[in-house]
């Protein structure tokens, strides 16, 4: 599947748009699609980031000017540099030899017109990424990986009709490094501590936080400053650390799991940067230097997953109204180990690093195929159906030994009368689907995907391409049915709408095969 990606990195903007679509790009390569990106150069950020990465860019032209976006504009349509109309307009000249068939806009400057002008004019489906809910949206799907305490009510009157939704942490976009990096061992003593805040860190935040460690706070560890080469304060910094003595400034890390898992407290910015923190499980002190962050650490802060601050002087801390300031929050927290150790206890629950995985595979979901089980699955499988969430709607909810279960297995795979499938987007195994021939001569159906992968479509692409395959492979009519739990609705409503009705204590459908053809 060809995927372009719209979004832009400047001084102004920072980086995170950038660097989180990267991580998209990156799940969706690895699950076969053939992600290009679509920038516009405002300025040598972009150009750094990309430096590096494999990706295809078609670059736009630099804005000509200030713009004045007019009154019925999004809110920060000025980031953008040009006009929805004329964004939209370089946006198809500069796709039209490479039509795509999904176009992710991680943008804030645009909104519905751009969404349904670019779905019209390429024929794509368009998913938007958004965290602020502040504009009308006008595409297929909605991405925000923000904790929010009601996304409907954030969106309320600002999303087309069918619109999809994929919202909370659990799709957060990180790196794909994030799923096994290593996570913070908890130290009782703060023995270093980390700052990061952001990409471009506009009003040096971090020489403040650097200040008010050493001055205000009388922290005398080690401290490590991380930052960009394009940063506006970078050689500022540089030369903090140097007269500091104790202090090293790192540049342009490619990973920074290792940064945020090596120091026992982290100093930060809100935004993508939030959950990288959250995925390690560091104790972290959050603070917002631009609107969009209200989005993020507020409610982070009201979850017990960081510690919301400001740092006095630095413009933009000032907007997370009722924080205390930083010198008063690093003093606490230092001094209560049990709180650091809360606060990094609750953020390994919030990521797990899958969430550009889980996306990837909800927009790729139309790509599921099935191949036949092999005897090398049978530990995947063990794993899977041993899950709490698995047994909690299986007929059998205890767990299985697994000696009994390669017994089982073996058993399957050499009947005539069973087949098990395991269901594949591109590489990646993604769920089990399984018949058994009744006396009946009836296909009973068992199906369950990877108990990290729930809530992604899955279950009724397996479903059907299951079927299809049974089908295919019988000479007339092919009666199914399926036991469905209960308490299991949602394994209920998949069938329901796959054409299944209830027959006594189960859900039946006939397939006719000429019709199949």
């Amino acid at each position: 599947m060809r995927v372009a990606v719209r979004c832009d990195a400047s001084t102004r903007i920072g980086t995170g748009h950038l660097r989180r679509c990267l991580s998209l790009a990156d799940a969706l390569a690895a699950l076969g699609a053939e992600p290009r990106f679509v920038l516009r150069r405002h300025d040598p950020v972009a150009e750094q980031v990309m430096s590096t990465r494999r990706y295809p860019v078609i670059w736009l032209s630099p804005p000509s000017g200030v713009l004045t976006p007019a009154e019925d504009a999004p809110v920060h349509a000025a980031w953008a540099g040009v006009t929805e109309v004329d964004d939209v307009a370089e946006t198809i000249i500069g796709l039209r030899a490479w039509v795509p068939e999904l176009i992710i806009v991680d943008h804030y400057a645009f909104g519905a017109y751009w969404h349904v002008a670019i779905r019209e004019a390429l024929h794509c489906t368009v998913v938007a990424v958004d965290d602020l809910g502040d504009r009308a949206i006008g595409a297929d799907i909605l991405l925000d990986a923000n904790a929010a305490a009601d996304h409907a009510a954030k969106y309320a009157g600002r999303l087309a009709d069918g619109t999809r939704t994929l919202v909370g942490p659990r799709f957060a976009a990180l790196a794909s490094a994030y799923r096994s990096a290593p996570r913070y061992a908890f130290n009782v003593a703060v023995q270093s501590i980390g700052i990061f805040m952001g990409g471009m860190d506009e009003n040096n935040a971090s020489g403040a936080a650097l200040q008010t460690l050493r001055r205000d706070v009388g922290f005398v560890g080690a401290i490590e400053i991380v930052t960009t080469a394009t940063a506006p304060h970078a050689n500022a910094l540089a030369r903090a650390c140097a007269t500091d003595g104790n202090a090293v400034l790192s540049v342009d890390l490619p990973d920074l799991s290792a940064f945020y898992a090596r120091h026992d407290l982290q100093i930060g910015a809100g935004g993508t940067s939030s959950y990288e923190r959250a995925c390690i499980g560091v104790p972290t002190i959050a603070v917002v230097l631009a609107e969009n962050q209200l989005t993020v650490v507020p409610i982070l802060d009201r979850l017990g997953l960081v510690r919301g601050a400001t740092i006095p002087g630095v413009v933009g801390t000032d907007l997370l109204t009722g924080a205390e300031d930083l010198a008063t929050v690093a003093t606490d927290l230092i001094g209560q180990p049990d709180r650091r150790r809360e606060l990094a206890e609750r953020s390994l629950q919030l990521v797990d690093g899958r969430g550009a995985e889980r996306v990837a595979l909800s927009l790729l979901a139309d790509q599921l195929t099935l191949r036949p089980a092999i005897l090398t699955d049978a530990a995947m499988l063990h794993a899977w159906r041993n899950d709490p969430s698995t047994r909690a709607v299986s007929t059998n909810d205890h767990a299985i030994a697994y000696s009994d279960h390669l017994d089982w297995f073996a058993a399957v795979i050499a009947s005539k009368t069973r087949r098990l499938f395991i269901a594949m987007v591109g590489a990646l195994p993604v769920g089990a689907i399984r018949f058994d021939l009744s006396e009946d001569e009836a296909w009973e159906i068992s199906l369950y995907t990877d108990p990290a992968l729930h809530g992604l479509g899955l279950g009724p692409k397996m479903l059907a391409a299951g079927e299809f395959a049974i089908v295919n492979a019988s000479d007339g009519n092919v009666a199914f049915h399926a036991k469905v739990e209960r308490d299991n609705q949602a394994s209920s409503r998949m069938f329901k709408r796959a054409g299944y009705r209830a027959q006594q204590d189960r859900l039946y459908k006939v397939r006719d095969k000429e019709i199949e053809r």
